[in-house]
Order: C-alpha cells, then structure tokens, then sequence
C-alpha cells in the first residue's frame, strides 16, 4: 500500500482546500521569452528634388559656359558627369548597395549617393573606377559628331569628358582615385595612405588653384580638411586581399590609360601628330604653362 492510495484526515499543518487551489506552485513559471524588436533601417534616400536637380544642372552648365565661353564644352561637361555618376550608380546596384541616386552640385559636379556602404573594399574600389570607365562613353555623340561634320569643336568636348574623368582618377579625397588607390596604400600601413592622400590633395588643390578653378579647388580643399580631421580613415567593410590589391591598381592604370588615350585622341586631329598632342596635354597640367 502507498501513501497516495489510503484517504487520510487532513492535520493542522496542510492548506484548506481553497488555498490549496489558489496557491502557487513550488516549481517558478518560465520567464517569458525576450522580445526581439528589429531595429527599423533608415528611409530609403528618395533622390534630389527634381526642380532642384535642373536648377544645379543650369547653374553648373552656366558657370562652365562663363570660364569656356564654349557651349560644346559645357554641354559636354555636364553630359560627361551625368554619364561618369551613373556609372557609380549601376555598379552601387550591381553590387547591392542601391538603389542608388545622383546628385548635382550647384557650381561644382555631381555625386552618386547608395543605400548602403559596400561589404568589402573590393567592391569600393569597383564602384570607384566604374564612374571614369564608364564616363567615358560619353565621348561617342561627339566622336560622332566630329566624325559627321568635321568642326574641331567637338574634339574639344571629346577632350572636356575624357578631362573630368581622368582628373577624378587624381589620388586625392574625395576624388575617385582615392577609393580606388587608398586601400591599397593602407595595407602597406594606414599613415602610408594618409600622407599620401594629404600630398597629393594639396597638389590637386594648387593645380585647381593656378588654373582658374576656384570652387573646385576649395571644394577640394575642404574635402581634405574633413579627411584629416576624421578620425578612422578607413571605410568599414572586408579589407583588400593581396590579389585584390594588385587587381585594383591594374584597374586603376588601366582606367587612367584610356582616359589618357581618349584625350588624345581629341587632340591629334587639332595637332597633326602624337608628339604635338602630347606637348598640348602637358601644357594643361602644367599647371597653366
């Protein structure tokens, strides 16, 4: 016999029957499960207002058609930097940091803003390069043109376009070269880098400066003040591997090649041969000389 078979009268010491229903158990309650609240991503950035994008656009093309007195340069400008950011912006997208948006700069350029920084600084550098590279297709109408109609004056917006592009490919921030160059630097160490993201700028800054071009070279200038005041010079995302540092400056010679080879391309028909070609592109970043 057991003690759970045999009724027995209940003592002083046991709990009346109401209690007995209401007490708690010796054994605790599971806690409940925490609630995991996600944090919600920020908006998605809607883009430039457009009444504001062809206002900047005006005022931009009008300040080039001031200092060039050339409506082909200026409508060469501003098609050349519409086509360089959407190259940014198709490989943001391509590379899941879009979508992504242009924007224009009242008196100074454009940039391509993504949703997101990139997983790795591979897909940097990619970003980086695929404005220049694919800015550069923007010479075909007026290669086109030339090719039409003979007139020098689309060889100079040929040379405009190939120009905004190889100046972005100058190692100084925040110019595209920096992107594409700065990681590869900073694996030989992240002072290394900065010295010589700080030297280059300050030449870039003194190019702009004796050529004509204030605002781009205070832009730049400021620019370069925020990078030294900036405490982590490195973005976030995987660092370069070996191989892709090596993959990231043959990309880079190779971007520069042919926006090198595209200005000169507009300018051998103007100076009959490469040699003379080659005297009117150094007079330029001869510092105006």
């Amino acid at each position: 016999m057991s003690d759970s078979d045999t009724p027995r009268t209940p003592g002083p010491w046991d709990r009346k029957p109401d209690e007995a229903a209401v007490a708690p158990s010796h054994k605790p309650a599971p806690a409940p499960a925490p609630v995991r609240v996600q944090a919600a991503e920020p908006p998605l950035d809607k883009g430039q207002n457009p009444v504001w994008a062809v206002v900047s656009t005006l005022l931009l093309g009008g300040m080039i058609w001031v200092f060039t007195q050339s409506w082909v340069i200026a409508v060469a400008a501003i098609w050349g930097l519409l086509v360089h950011e959407y190259g940014h912006v198709l490989a943001m997208n391509r590379l899941g940091m879009g979508p992504a948006r242009i924007y224009i700069i009242p008196f100074l350029g454009g940039v391509a803003r993504s949703q997101r920084l990139p997983d790795s600084e591979w897909h940097g550098v990619l970003v980086s390069l695929a404005g220049p590279a694919f800015g550069l297709l923007a010479a075909i109408p007026f290669l086109a043109g030339f090719a039409i109609q003979g007139h020098p004056l689309w060889l100079e917006g040929i040379f405009a376009i190939a120009i905004i592009n190889l100046v972005n490919l100058a190692p100084a921030p925040p110019l595209d070269g920096s992107k594409a160059l700065g990681p590869v630097l900073a694996r030989i160490h992240p002072m290394v880098e900065k010295a010589a993201m700080v030297l280059i700028g300050v030449v870039v800054v003194a190019w702009g400066l004796i050529n004509g071009s204030y605002l781009f070279a205070a832009f730049l200038a400021l620019a370069l003040y925020g990078h030294l005041r900036r405490g982590a010079w490195r973005p976030e995302g995987r660092p370069l591997t070996g191989g892709e540092s090596a993959k990231s400056v043959g990309l880079f010679l190779l971007t520069a090649a042919a926006c090198a080879g595209v200005a000169l391309t507009a300018l051998i028909p103007i100076s009959n041969d490469l040699a003379d070609a080659l005297y009117l592109g150094g007079r330029y970043f001869g510092f105006g000389q």
